[in-house]
């Protein structure tokens, strides 16, 4: 179903043309009153309760849990994708002369700790070079069997960074599986824009920010925990609230070897926040109000526009059947101008350059007059 403008949840002043979700979300009005009475909380902390360092934590994990269709002790509450990431990489097996599988121009938080994972175990990175066809999925089933058994964890987004390449993550979780390889996802770059189900995919690890498609704040990430790794898993930091009985606030000293249920162990500290994590739960409370499924085809008719009327300038896109329906890269003839940004910018038109394409990410707030003048802007910075 087609979602109508909601711009009016937001305080975007009406000549900003804001196409750069991918970059960051602004704060709907009611994600950021919730930000603002959780701080507010702070001013009076003898008004909160020992039960109140759970239950807003509780209540962000139970609502990231419908949006991916996971249970809520499936979620850990972290501080950022890295450190989802980084908790992955500790925990999956890697051996001495097996590799990790990325793709050419992964976000760099995806990239770090398997570099540096492969150093400690003497083992490898195989990178996916960019496919010419666009084909990410074929691409990466492709490469998982020329390497065979070689292959131990791949670790991949649900859209490409740079220009939302799509990633089919139901084929290749199913190829990974069949034989024996992880599966490590971020997709920070698509939960909250394009459906996305952890029963069908079957990932051991995958992680999100919160401050982009998921709408909510900075500083704050989610992490969902495939059940092994609940049992077996090895956070990366210990803190107080994550083990059993921590509830218990007057016998915090009689020190438990026994984590919280489920994915809690991986918990960042401090994870109770009382600012970002009502301010993270009203931003996807209001997605899962609208419908990530309404959200992703509502998007798709505005990239589907711009793609259609970038073609008619001479840029190009990739095709809508290999790209995410909220995303759309344009390349420009002879690259990109040094001085775009500024150019568009001038005209209070925002969208990002990664890699070699102009990335043009619409949401909800934007409205037609939006579209007319980012190509306005392109015409004259192109001229």
């Amino acid at each position: 179903m087609k979602l109508p403008s909601q711009r009016h949840l937001f305080d975007i002043p009406e000549d900003v043309a804001y196409l750069n979700c991918a970059y960051m979300s602004p704060l709907m009005t009611r994600v950021r009153d919730a930000v603002v009475q959780g701080l507010d909380r702070k001013r009076h902390p003898w008004e909160i309760s020992a039960r109140d360092f759970y239950s807003g934590s509780d209540r962000l994990r139970s609502a990231f849990a419908e949006l991916i269709h996971a249970k809520a002790d499936d979620i850990a509450v972290i501080a950022a994708a890295s450190y989802g990431v980084s908790t992955a990489a500790a925990n999956l097996p890697l051996s001495r002369g097996q590799a990790v599988l990325l793709v050419e121009d992964q976000f760099p938080s995806n990239v770090y700790p398997w570099r540096e994972l492969a150093r400690e175990k003497e083992a490898s990175v195989v990178t996916v070079p960019r496919p010419a066809d666009f084909d990410w999925t074929r691409a990466v089933l492709q490469t998982l069997e020329e390497k065979k058994n070689r292959i131990a964890i791949a670790a991949l987004p649900q859209c490409h960074w740079t220009d939302g390449g799509l990633f089919d993550l139901v084929a290749i979780g199913e190829a990974c599986r069949e034989r024996g390889t992880f599966l490590a996802l971020d997709v920070t770059q698509s939960a909250g824009a394009f459906p996305l189900d952890v029963r069908r995919i079957q990932p051991d690890f995958l992680t999100s920010a919160t401050y982009k498609w998921l709408m909510g704040t900075y500083s704050l990430g989610l992490l969902y925990v495939s059940e092994r790794w609940q049992r077996e898993g090895r956070p990366i930091e210990h803190n107080w609230i994550h083990r059993k009985d921590s509830e218990n606030f007057a016998r915090l000293v009689d020190y438990q070897d026994e984590f919280a249920a489920g994915a809690r162990r991986f918990d960042v500290g401090e994870r109770s926040n009382f600012a970002l994590v009502p301010g993270a739960e009203a931003a996807i409370r209001q997605i899962l109000e609208w419908g990530v499924e309404n959200v992703s085809e509502t998007l798709a008719e505005m990239t589907d526009d711009i793609a259609d009327r970038a073609g008619a300038l001479g840029l190009g896109t990739p095709p809508r059947e290999k790209r995410a329906p909220h995303y759309v890269g344009l390349k420009l003839p002879g690259g990109v101008p040094a001085n775009l940004l500024e150019a568009l910018g001038r005209r209070k038109v925002y969208v990002s350059i990664r890699g070699t394409s102009v990335r043009v990410t619409p949401h909800l707030y934007n409205v037609p007059r939006d579209v007319e003048k980012l190509f306005e802007a392109l015409e004259e910075a192109l001229r």
